[in-house]
């Protein structure tokens, strides 16, 4: 029986080497991803079904919405001055903030959820 040749053991080798490679950039992606979702960083890509319930409030005379991922730490908040003023803040792992224009009030949105407005001074 005849032994394989060089090229043929060269070319093995060479696709273990880059099934490995591909085996692990597989791992690195995906370990990226769980920490971008678990950080908040990712939470605009997921699914509807991670999102909470809306919580609807009044503060400082605007209506609000507000609802809690519960695969990372994120939080979105939907607030309405009637149909005068529209304004969405997105907090993805860090403090969103927002000033309206019509009534001038500071809004933040921190990822666990936690909206609170401040109403500035006209001079």
């Amino acid at each position: 029986m005849p032994l394989p040749s060089r090229r043929t053991r060269t070319s093995a080798r060479a696709l273990r080497i880059v099934g490995t490679l591909a085996v692990a950039l597989v791992v690195l992606l995906s370990a990226g991803a769980v920490v971008a979702v678990r950080e908040g960083r990712a939470a605009g890509f997921l699914p509807e079904r991670s999102w909470g319930p809306w919580t609807d409030a009044r503060i400082e005379g605007w209506s609000t919405h507000v609802r809690v991922n519960t695969w990372g730490d994120a939080a979105q908040a939907d607030i309405h001055f009637g149909k005068a003023e529209d304004l969405t803040l997105n907090a993805y792992g860090k403090t969103a903030r927002a000033t309206s224009m019509m009534r001038p009030t500071v809004f933040t949105l921190t990822p666990d959820g936690r909206l609170t407005a401040r109403r500035l001074s006209t001079p």
